[in-house]
């Protein structure tokens, strides 16, 4: 049976403008692009626990593992309470689907997660855009919005890597008496004293209604909780679909998690290491005019405008031994295509000094 017309014209299109998508196996060259910023992944962890959930958290998904894990995770991370979710998509997709009401107002960065952009599509609530990082924009928007209002960043922006200007969104959302969701997943584990985040870095819990935090980047396993007041909590057991409506994650991989934590918590000297990793690349990609974006996470980007010339540097990167990914458009703008380069705890600085000296050659 044949694919619809419509649809096999809007995948020969994706081919026509090099922004065709296709899976790749791993390769053995060195890790520059993926989330395990610290390490953890590579780290064994004791085989305990059930390999199936048996089904939803509200029929036999919910063990006594999962009461352990939200506990001990709403306390490292000093929250009234947390719920765990499947996945970060799941999470975001849950929360703006069921929070937000009608004739409510979601005003989210720009450049926030296609999970949240998602979950307002289904939300019945208002949803509108204001600029990236732009607190005059975002002051303009609160202003004119009605009913209860939220307000959606991510604090470390996936594809540029930079940082949201939490303090001063915070302090807006409480002049607007809005509720502020901050979307921790690429800053939990690597930012913080013990690697809680930035907003608790910043002591902005309690003026932060709920945070994501996802378990598949720094803490090197697979998950997401929702952190926030314990009516949220209920709340969100009771409405939120893709919470109600699935297979709860297996014991072991909970299992997995706990025992995450106190690695996180005691990877004071990778964090160490990551931030000097971010230093020596920065300094070394300005000494070398490579254009970067301006980020102090291990996200960098390196501009390479176009779907073609994105990927034909990409795919010559690979084949030098460094394993890096484009990103084209649709996912950014067009003319903001790049080179996302993921940097670890684990990379040497002969590693990143290559991967320079070949993007340097290449561009």
């Amino acid at each position: 049976m044949l694919l619809p017309k419509r649809l096999k014209d809007k995948l020969d299109e994706r081919k026509e403008n090099n922004s065709f998508r296709s899976l790749r196996l791993r390769g053995d060259g060195i890790d520059f692009f993926s989330n395990d910023y610290l390490g953890i992944a590579r780290m064994d962890s004791p085989p305990l626990g059930l390999h199936g959930a048996t089904g939803s958290r509200l029929i036999s998904g919910h063990h006594m593992i999962t009461e352990e894990l939200e506990l001990a995770m709403a306390q490292f991370f000093r929250a009234p309470s947390a719920l765990l979710y499947n996945s970060g998509y799941d999470a975001n997709l849950g929360f703006f689907s069921s929070v937000p009401q009608r004739g409510d107002t979601i005003l989210y960065d720009e450049l926030i997660h296609a999970s949240v952009r998602d979950g307002l599509r289904l939300s019945f609530a208002q949803s509108v855009r204001f600029k990236h990082n732009d607190l005059q924009d975002l002051e303009e928007k609160l202003s004119q919005a009605t009913g209860t209002i939220y307000i959606a960043v991510e604090s470390i922006y996936s594809m540029d890597g930079d940082e949201a200007p939490l303090k001063d969104i915070a302090a807006l959302s409480e002049a607007y008496n809005a509720l502020l969701y901050v979307d921790e997943a690429h800053a939990a584990g690597v930012f913080g004293e013990k690697g809680q985040g930035l907003v608790d870095a910043y002591g902005l819990n309690e003026r932060v209604f709920a945070r994501l935090v996802t378990f598949g980047k720094a803490f090197g396993s697979h998950g997401a909780i929702i952190l926030g007041p314990g009516d949220l909590k209920a709340y969100l057991i009771n409405f939120s679909r893709s919470l109600i409506y699935t297979t709860a994650l297996p014991p072991y991989s909970q299992q997995r998690l706990l025992w995450t934590i106190n690695r996180i918590a005691e990877a004071v000297q990778k964090r160490k290491d990551l931030k000097d990793r971010i230093s020596f690349f920065r300094k070394k990609s300005q000494l070398n005019q490579l254009p970067v974006l301006p980020s102090n996470s291990p996200i960098q980007g390196v501009f390479m405008p176009g779907n073609t010339k994105a990927t034909d540097l990409s795919k010559a990167l690979i084949q030098s031994g460094f394993e890096v990914k484009a990103i084209l458009s649709p996912t950014v703008p067009k003319g903001e295509e790049r080179i996302r380069i993921c940097l670890h705890a684990f990379n040497t600085e002969k590693e990143i000094e290559s991967l320079i000296r070949e993007m340097k050659a290449l561009i």
